[in-house]
């Protein structure tokens, strides 16, 4: 691989851990500006959201006011040319209602996959797989494999 191709590489690698840390770890909603491009396309919306990146800071917002300590950790990030997979771990302590669950003052534990591709360094596209049933049974709004709730 030339230089030029992994620096390059790396460089969207990092455009992707920024974009993380800042609009879901530190809860800066403005970071969609400056890392999404105007054209950003989510194939994977999250619950509630459209696939612009407006959707993205919707959902992100919705998170922040139910779990004000919201914190995501990249277990790994992979880039390969023009795409970055991201498998992370999310937490928070639920202070906030979100989808009908009220606050309970418990922590919570989002799981999944996200793969972005960078164009010029600007995120364009994202798909993404969360633990969306994980979550719903530990806010209490969905029944576990033995009918009970977690």
């Amino acid at each position: 691989m030339d230089t030029m191709k992994k620096t390059r590489t790396a460089d969207n690698r990092e455009i992707v851990r920024a974009f993380i840390d800042a609009l879901f770890t530190e809860g800066d909603l403005a970071a969609v500006d400056e890392y999404l491009a105007e054209d950003f396309l989510d194939h994977d919306p999250p619950v509630g959201s459209d696939a612009s990146r407006e959707g993205m800071r919707t959902a992100a917002a919705l998170f922040r006011g139910a779990f004000p300590d919201w914190h995501s950790t990249p277990d790994f990030l992979v880039a390969e040319n023009d795409m970055v997979v991201e498998h992370f771990s999310a937490t928070g302590t639920q202070l906030g209602e979100i989808f009908g669950a009220p606050a309970t003052g418990r922590t919570v534990t989002l799981r999944g996959i996200n793969v972005f591709r960078v164009r010029e360094g600007r995120i364009v596209e994202r798909w993404g797989r969360l633990d969306d049933l994980g979550l719903l049974r530990q806010l209490g709004l969905a029944q576990g494999p033995g009918g009970g709730r977690e």
